[in-house]
């Protein structure tokens, strides 16, 4: 008797690990390894979640209209060309699905979010990771390697875990480059961190053909990561493809209304935005102070780099900070083994975590 047959790539897929949240023996656990909002989400998202619970008898409404209209209304986008999904990694795999193939190809940069890899392998396509210059993506680079396989661009602006970015100028030759029948997707998971005169997100890109989506999440800024929300700018050929693709019921009532609610507080999203710059700004300040390497970053979260020396290194700044029940982001998988990578939390666990860097370097 055969046993069952798997589809050709899929064994090869390192299952994504998130980030841990506990320490054995610790009760306290300062957690910085997942890129959550420091200030969790908006009280009037926590409420209009609590208020769904008496409809959890209904399905939601599969088409998510009503916060595909506020999305649309607060970004100044057309609703109809927003796909919304659990979480923008649903999105990034539904494109995946709907674009390419065995025999294909999915192009991203070297340090880019890993679910791009693990979207590719998942449908039999193969991933090509472009090199990075200054671990910032390269459109020369991902250029190059373009051929006549590639299917799906992605490129992470700002790039997870690097922080850094693309200007709009060079996501823009990015995109004039690109055969017309390769999709260019723009993950734009930490935009709304973003205060520099030179970035956009995308959405003028995506405005201006068929071959370029812009992927959105709730799960930074607005701090909704448990309720698994995204959505997808797309041209309007891609928006139908998607909501063909996607399960009919694929976001929650819960999500939908906490999403909506998050939307209509500015105030709370502003005092989310502030406090990151000021603790992004005097956390990198801090370790660059102690000696080591951090790239500018413009999300929420630093790359830490440490000395390749024994005792010194990244696994045993990784393990010291355990015993003392801070948890960050070791980033090895990324090719990155001589960093960590750190969330902006809240002022006593950012102080927390200097304090004890500071004490592991001498």
């Amino acid at each position: 008797m055969n046993g069952l047959s798997v589809r050709p790539g899929i064994m090869e897929i390192t299952p994504y690990v998130g980030g841990d949240a506990d320490v054995a023996g610790v009760e306290r656990v300062i957690k910085l390894a997942s890129n959550e909002g420091a200030l969790g989400p908006s009280p009037k998202a926590v409420a209009a979640y609590g208020d769904a619970a008496a409809s959890l008898h209904r399905y939601p409404d599969g088409s998510a209209e009503d916060l595909r209209k506020a999305l649309g209304s607060h970004h100044g986008l057309d609703p109809a060309r927003i796909v919304c999904g659990a979480g923008s990694d649903e999105l990034i795999g539904l494109l995946c699905r709907a674009y390419a193939g065995p025999g294909d190809e999915v192009l991203h940069s070297e340090h880019g979010f890993l679910m791009y890899p693990i979207a590719a392998r998942t449908v039999g396509a193969t991933p090509v990771a472009a090199p990075e210059t200054d671990l910032t993506t390269d459109v020369d680079a991902l250029l190059g390697k373009v051929t006549a396989r590639t299917r799906i661009v992605f490129v992470a602006n700002p790039n997870n875990p690097t922080g850094t970015y693309l200007p709009a100028a060079e996501v823009a030759r990015l995109r004039a480059g690109l055969p017309a029948d390769v999709l260019l997707v723009l993950d734009a998971a930490y935009a709304e961190y973003v205060s520099r005169d030179d970035y956009a997100p995308g959405s003028e890109l995506v405005d201006g053909g068929e071959n370029v989506v812009m992927t959105r999440t709730f799960s930074k800024l607005y701090a909704l990561g448990g309720v698994r929300l995204g959505w997808a700018y797309c041209p309007p050929v891609v928006a139908d493809v998607l909501s063909r693709a996607r399960n009919p019921f694929n976001v929650s009532a819960p999500a939908q209304a906490a999403g909506r609610a998050a939307l209509a507080d500015a105030a709370f999203a502003e005092r989310s935005r502030r406090h990151n710059d000021t603790w992004l700004a005097w956390f990198t300040g801090q370790m660059r102070d102690l000696g080591l390497e951090v790239p500018t970053s413009i999300g929420n979260f630093v790359l830490v780099r440490f000395p390749d020396r024994p005792g010194l290194d990244a696994e045993a700044a990784d393990a010291f900070l355990r015993l003392r029940g801070i948890i960050t982001r070791r980033m090895a998988g990324y090719g990155l083994a001589d960093s960590m990578r750190i969330t902006i939390g809240l002022e006593d666990e950012m102080r927390a975590v200097a304090a004890a860097l500071k004490e592991f370097l001498g």
